[in-house]
């Protein structure tokens, strides 16, 4: 797993909302709670938070979950070399710096990467933690009996050596700048460490007990996993960098958005981290309740399944996108917030490539199928070559506010004498790996809605390199585009920022003409939380990194 799959939400779980101005805690530089302005409400339990969404899990190791609640824990309790900060930068963690050219982690050729490690680190269970656990979960990820979500770039790495417990040297291949990204880093949903004393004796992890109770070395630990119901973490009372305010944190599933906001009502769930914007005025209405809200580095997206004959043809996925009223959606059920754009990129990264929207025009959808020879039959549906444009569009259950969504999509679609058929799967459903029968991953769509999370540096390569089809990455477009190849490709030889954004433009421009993947919206992150919350400060890639300052007063 790498980057851009930390919320691998379906739009589902759409993260756009409002709130009350009045109630809205001071912003920082995260527009997040402020130490010093809770409001003591009645029923807060000091020390204790609850979060929910409206998404369910099958597994707690990041290894396999490619969903945004395994990601979220995960950022609590797990091992990492590299966390990230309020600012989405990154800084070191079991690593005592984060590799670049100028301290010498990173050859100047790129080929070699040195990670210096801690002393007198331990797993939540005692054992101590060294070199071993990194190059054993090295291998877990190499290891083509596990089912990992994607291994791009960790297939550059041709050797590894430990010249002692506390140093891992990788030798790569090729150069792989997104390594400091993808090498057990919490940005986005990568994998983390492993401790080889717990795993090291099984022949692959899918289905080991250890994916029921991870041990980890987090400020928190797993005390336990009721299936369908709840996550409870506790403080690791032997995490290096001591004990975090909050004592208790629960993970609520509620599988339902409406319920999860009688919850927020009745004051059973104090965080809802990524608000529908359909539910922007009854949040509004929650007393004792504060919203903030910042630039987000997601995206909504519409993706076509390419390998499906109607959707292989650039006519019929543009006639789609101009017979998409992207801001309807935004109006009627997002509440006007976010922005349309037909770029992948955020609004607010260094890396940000603008692309003014194609405009709703039901004409020229029409326009265009009758020219690329897709007529009208007796029902108005499209065909051509006995194939109708009939098409599957799979959805998560239990989100009416995605419901709407995809009717005010078939409506105008209709228009065009384009059908859906609509399928509803469960969340873990949805995103379970293709092998396990995953929807998102498998090859039974034609449409399908997910959400993005973008990364640090703009590397797309797991979303849409050619080599990353699944199960071998999230490509699930299936879309290969030669000059948008080479863009990635040299990303990946470009360690500084200003040199990677004229890769990422070149992969933008590719990407809008050919149209695999129909952006619906840039987000923003709006949070709902319990007013007594303080010091929650999300970032954009890891939104529970920084937890050790968070409490409940």
């Amino acid at each position: 797993m790498k980057r851009l799959i930390g919320m691998t939400l379906a739009l589902a779980v759409a993260l756009a909302a409002c709130s009350k101005a009045d109630q809205s805690a001071p912003a920082s530089a995260g527009g997040s709670p402020e130490s010093g302005t809770a409001t003591h409400n009645s029923w807060t339990k000091p020390h204790q938070l609850i979060y929910a969404d409206t998404g369910d899990i099958n597994t707690l190791n990041t290894h396999l979950g490619t969903f945004a609640d395994v990601q979220f824990i995960g950022e609590m309790t797990a091992a990492w070399l590299i966390r990230w900060d309020q600012h989405n930068n990154p800084y070191p963690e079991l690593a005592l710096q984060v590799p670049t050219k100028q301290n010498g982690g990173v050859s100047q050729d790129g080929l070699t990467i040195t990670y210096h490690l801690r002393h007198g680190v331990k797993w939540s269970d005692g054992a101590p933690f060294d070199a071993d656990d990194v190059i054993f979960s090295t291998k877990a990820v190499l290891n083509p009996a596990n089912n990992e979500a994607n291994r791009q770039g960790w297939d550059r790495i041709v050797k590894i050596d430990e010249p002692d417990k506390y140093t891992v040297i990788y030798h790569l291949s090729k150069p792989y700048s997104p390594a400091i990204e993808s090498f057990f880093s919490t940005a986005g949903a990568n994998p983390s460490i492993l401790p080889k004393h717990l795993l090291a004796q099984y022949p692959n992890i899918n289905h080991v007990p250890y994916n029921e109770k991870p041990i980890g070395i987090g400020p928190f630990k797993i005390d336990r996993w009721d299936r369908g119901n709840q996550v409870v973490m506790v403080p690791n009372p032997l995490y290096w960098r001591g004990q975090p305010k909050l004592q208790k944190i629960v993970f609520k599933i509620v599988p339902d958005r409406n319920t999860l906001l009688t919850q927020l009502q009745t004051h059973e769930v104090d965080l809802w981290p990524l608000i529908g914007g359909s539910y922007l005025a009854r949040v509004q209405a929650i007393p004792g309740y504060s919203v903030s809200r910042q630039p987000s580095y997601v995206f909504n997206n519409m993706n076509f399944n390419l390998r499906h004959p109607a959707l292989s043809e650039l006519a019929v996925r543009s006639a789609l996108l101009y017979a998409l009223d992207r801001e309807e959606i935004r109006q009627k059920i997002g509440h006007g917030l976010g922005t349309i754009s037909d770029s992948p990129t955020p609004l607010s990264a260094p890396y940000a490539v603008a692309a003014s929207p194609r405009p709703f025009d039901l004409a020229k959808a029409n326009q265009m199928l009758d020219a690329a020879g897709w007529k009208r039959g007796a029902d108005g549906v499209r065909a051509k070559n006995k194939v109708r444009l009939v098409l599957t569009l799979a959805a998560q259950a239990g989100s009416p506010d995605v419901d709407a969504q995809i009717e005010l999509i078939r409506a105008n679609w209709e228009k065009a004498g384009v059908k859906l058929d609509v399928r509803h799967y469960p969340y873990p459903q949805l995103f379970a790996p293709a092998q396990d029968g995953g929807i998102v991953y498998g090859d039974s769509w034609d449409v399908i809605l997910i959400a993005w999370t973008n990364e640090a540096i703009g590397d797309y390569s797991q979303l849409y390199g050619c080599d990353a089809f699944p199960p071998a990455g999230q490509n699930v477009p299936r879309w290969c585009n030669k000059k948008a190849q080479a863009a990635m490709d040299a990303l990946y030889t470009h360690y500084e920022q200003a040199d990677r954004n004229y890769d990422v433009a070149a992969l933008v421009r590719e990407f809008v003409k050919d149209v695999p993947v129909v952006v619906t919206l840039q987000r923003e992150d709006v949070y709902g939380y319990n007013s007594d919350l303080v010091n929650f400060h999300p970032n954009n890639v890891s939104l529970f990194d920084n937890m050790m300052d968070v409490d409940m007063q």
